[in-house]
């Protein structure tokens, strides 16, 4: 059988290892040696000046829109993973969808301001499948109308835009480290922000607000991630290099094989360091997906229609239509990607794929 993904695994003594030093500090959660250790080998990977590592990816986004979002309008984009939208309103805000560039799949940023209204304070937007937004633009019209600036960056460990990282763009930016990403502790994330004071609420407030053992700064939940889940991403930090390399070639084998007169991949943004996170493919019309779809799961081989259905569609919130977001939702479908797929495995779902096309 053929996911989409599959978690990579370190070599099991190499994990044990790490979870033995837990074992041996009898220290298992409250940010012990190993999450420090972690926090930094990840500031020197990413050259970025800070990072929160937290006990998943979604936590972040809570966090953020608790301090920046101050229940008012979100504008947000409408093709994402479902916890985007899902923190908006699980924070008592209220998302405001903007539809997508086509070919970027990021929110269109030319149809932000038309959105904005008195109500609004900040933009939460999606780098979608690594691909990044158009965070100068998104920048400028967040400075005009002082609004806060949020990416969901679940998508973009390693990533960077303008030959900085990713995660330096926006008020606060968040990963996830799920055991599907490409670097992951089992399950997690991580929070970042530059500006000081920030950064120093997005800690107490991923730790119940303390300040000490006694003493609180403001409000919190538990957001920390154990010693257990750092060890995790201790034993596989090493290999980052190779998941990577790994991913391009199977990228780069998938685009020279390919028949794209009937279906099309995602357009990387200019200036992108992209990490080969997902490989979506785009069909003509929802019937050729299922067609194919179809074809592939009777071979064993199980794609994802990733982002499905378009969240402005969901039963929880009441928007206007959102016709590219809805039109790419119904028509993508990504394709099996992870260190360890055999050249045999990736030549039977491309030759399945090109001839559903015929």
């Amino acid at each position: 059988m053929i996911n989409v993904t599959k978690a990579f695994l370190p070599p099991l003594p190499e994990y044990t290892k790490q979870i033995q030093r837990a074992w041996d500090n009898e220290w298992l959660t409250n940010r012990g040696e190993l999450v420090l250790e972690l926090e930094e080998k990840l500031k020197e990977y990413l050259d970025i000046s800070n990072i929160i590592i937290t006990n998943n990816g979604t936590v972040p986004l809570q966090i953020a829109l608790k301090l920046l979002g101050n229940k008012g309008e979100i504008i947000t984009t409408p093709f994402s993973y479902v916890a985007t939208t899902a923190s908006i309103v699980w924070e008592n805000c209220t998302p405001v969808f903007v539809d997508i560039h086509p070919e970027y799949l990021t929110i269109d940023e030319t149809k932000i301001e038309e959105a904005i209204t008195s109500k609004t304070t900040a933009i939460l937007a999606t780098h979608v499948f690594g691909n990044p937004c158009n965070v100068i633009a998104i920048e400028a019209i967040a400075k005009k109308y002082n609004l806060k600036v949020i990416y969901d960056a679940a998508h973009c460990f390693g990533m960077q835009f303008n030959n900085k990282s990713i995660f330096n763009y926006g008020d606060i930016s968040t990963c996830s480290f799920h055991a599907t990403k490409l670097f992951h502790t089992g399950e997690g994330g991580a929070m970042f922000a530059n500006d000081l004071d920030l950064r120093h609420k997005l800690f107490y407030s991923h730790n119940f607000g303390h300040n000490g053992p006694l003493a609180f700064h403001g409000l919190g939940i538990n957001g920390k991630i154990s010693e257990l889940q750092a060890a995790m991403g201790l034993a596989v930090f090493p290999y980052m290099d190779q998941i990577i390399r790994e991913r391009k070639n199977l990228v780069h084998f998938y685009n020279d094989n390919l028949d794209f007169s009937k279906v099309y991949s995602i357009k990387i943004r200019e200036n992108t360091d992209w990490n080969y996170s997902y490989y979506p493919l785009i069909f003509e019309n929802e019937e050729e997906l299922l067609k194919t779809q179809k074809v592939l799961n009777e071979n064993e081989i199980f794609p994802r229609r990733y982002f499905y259905p378009s969240l402005n569609t969901i039963e929880y919130v009441n928007s206007a239509k959102m016709p590219v977001s809805e039109s790419v939702a119904s028509r993508i479908m990504c394709l099996p990607l992870y260190v360890g797929l055999q050249l045999a495995e990736l030549e039977k779902i491309i030759s399945i794929i090109n001839t559903s096309l015929c």
